[in-house]
């Protein structure tokens, strides 16, 4: 009888374990020694990351998407996994209850201090927050206000060999009134408070126009700053060197696009191995798809940095587009952060945001039929159409080329009309397969909302009225993020219908993937969309 009830016991705890899958669009680990940029193909934009004994983690920027800021976790600075999210819920909480496109968690830092894991990141409207943890893969704590302010962007913090305590960060124009500037404040040893109001110790207005995003480090007996400057898009890798924390500092210019079609290249993280190499992560700007990351060969000349392969002697790197692995002094399995989710688990994949903090009644996990209720929500009274909506469960698009297929079964609540539950491709202009509810019964309709971010109305075109509550709805995704629609009444047999859709990117992210079901009414119980699966496959 024990025997069996440990076997039962095993049983479920596999059963409730996140399955680690291995994408079928994009593996950066070629499987020979050998990767591939991007490492991680998707829009995992401002990137920072750092090495814990035998274990990398990395964090990115998430703005106003929740869970909020990612934590993926890898053994090779190749092969990652999302483990977790350090914001279940975005303060201040009612402001982000409602959709803020753009705003909330810029970019972020990850240090490892005192046995805590450290996380500093920058609201560009409230200030500098932390937050820490023990563990990565756990709860984190609640947001502490580090320093109140507005136009506070991109902290890192750093503490010293005899643990004083430092921030440095940039400012947003948009809110203080002045860019293109580093400063440096000093903070309580806990890391918890800023004690004073700080100083500007590089001021790019004349070469580095634009400088944000830095990270502080300390090698010998310099402190090295790794900011990006020039642009997201149009950029280039600078690196400063002190032997003063507060300068001056020299400069020097250690990585650009050179003769590659990596553009940019932006801001990241230094990392050493085990085995003591040194490596660069970054993210380039590919438009609607976003902030991808990028891993780059670093080796140090002269007391400088040098990322990417300097072929000419310069001093000054290109970036790399495949390359052989880190030596971590072992050879790890290939894996990939998910994209698809059959939902058979108690909790949604977690590649899974929200448009704004959820409540609670949106979303249920059907594990006795393996799949994801959506409720529908009524629409916000002030919301022009579905960039306003907060209810819209979306993805990154993990590949140039992917084909996204869901299985919906729609029961609206017969009482009211313009229930609507669907697949859409979100971004500044969105397009969407939907099934929608109307008195005489359900019709499979085609949305489109060119410049939804203007407030412009959608334009809705009925497809057909259908009989079945099961419909099967696609996109595939083409090079150059080019969409087109389609869907099945039996799975087997797809129709297209609508224009090729461009997708555009979001407020400084790219464009995304997927789920929504809302309302337009108020009533006293709302009807349901069950997804079976959300598939991401190769184009065929």
């Amino acid at each position: 009888m024990k025997r069996k009830l440990i076997i039962i016991c095993l049983f479920f705890i596999v059963r409730t374990l996140p399955a680690q899958t291995v994408s079928k669009v994009w593996v950066a680990d070629n499987g020979n020694g050998t990767y591939k940029n991007p490492v991680l193909n998707a829009d995992y934009s401002d990137p920072d990351a750092i090495r814990v004994g035998d274990d990398y983690y990395l964090v990115s920027s998430s703005f106003a998407d929740i869970p909020g800021l990612p934590i993926l976790h890898s053994k090779d600075l190749v092969n990652w996994t999302i483990i977790g999210h350090a914001l279940q819920r975005q303060p201040p909480f009612e402001h982000f209850a409602t959709v803020q496109h753009g705003n909330g968690v810029w970019a972020p830092a990850l240090r490892y201090h005192n046995g805590e894991f450290y996380l500093y990141y920058p609201d560009p409207d409230f200030g500098i927050y932390l937050t820490k943890t023990k563990d990565p893969a756990g709860n984190w704590t609640d947001p502490v206000l580090v320093e109140a302010g507005k136009g506070l962007i991109d902290p890192c913090p750093f503490w010293d060999e005899k643990g004083e305590a430092y921030l440095v960060h940039g400012w947003a124009g948009s809110r203080a009134g002045i860019k293109s500037i580093l400063t440096i404040q000093r903070m309580d040893p806990s890391g918890s408070k800023t004690t004073d109001e700080g100083s500007i110790v590089y001021d790019g207005h004349e070469t580095d126009p634009t400088i944000e995003g830095p990270k502080l480090y300390k090698r010998k007996n310099y402190y090295y700053l790794f900011a990006p400057a020039g642009g997201v898009s149009t950029g280039w890798q600078l690196v400063l060197r002190s032997k003063n924390i507060y300068g001056p500092y020299e400069r020097k210019v250690v990585m650009d696009q050179g003769g590659t079609t990596v553009n940019g290249p932006h801001q990241g993280a230094w990392v050493t191995t085990q085995t003591g190499e040194d490596w660069f992560l970054h993210f380039q700007d590919k438009g609607p798809y976003g902030r991808v990351v990028h891993l780059q060969p670093m080796k140090w000349v002269n007391d400088w940095p040098v990322i990417g392969i300097d072929a000419k002697g310069t001093g000054k790197g290109e970036p790399v587009l495949s390359y052989h692995k880190p030596n971590v002094g072992k050879t790890w399995p290939i894996q990939t952060p998910a994209d698809g989710d059959e939902f058979n688990e108690l909790h949604l994949g977690m590649q899974w945001q929200w448009q704004a903090n959820a409540k609670g009644t949106w979303s249920f996990m059907n594990t006795a039929t393996g799949s994801l209720r959506l409720f529908s929500d009524k629409l916000p009274d002030s919301a022009r159409n579905l960039w306003d909506a907060p209810n819209v469960l979306l993805q990154k698009i993990p590949a140039e080329e992917c084909r996204v297929t869901t299985k919906i079964e729609f029961k609206p609540n017969q009482r009211v009309e313009n229930e609507k539950a669907g697949l859409v491709i979100m971004g500044f202009s969105y397009a969407g397969l939907s099934v929608k509810n109307k008195k005489d019964g359900n019709y499979l309709v085609y949305t489109i909302c060119k410049d939804a971010s203007k407030g412009n109305k959608e334009t809705e075109t009925v497809i057909q009225k259908i009989n079945e509550t099961t419909v099967y709805i696609r996109v595939t995704i083409e090079k150059g993020a080019k969409c087109r629609f389609s869907y099945s009444t039996n799975g087997q047999e797809y129709i297209p219908f609508g224009d090729l859709f461009q997708a555009e990117a979001g407020r400084w992210i790219g464009a995304k993937v997927g789920l929504f079901c809302t309302r337009a009414s108020q009533t006293n119980d709302s009807g349901y969309a069950d997804f079976d699966w959300f598939r991401v496959e190769q184009v065929q």
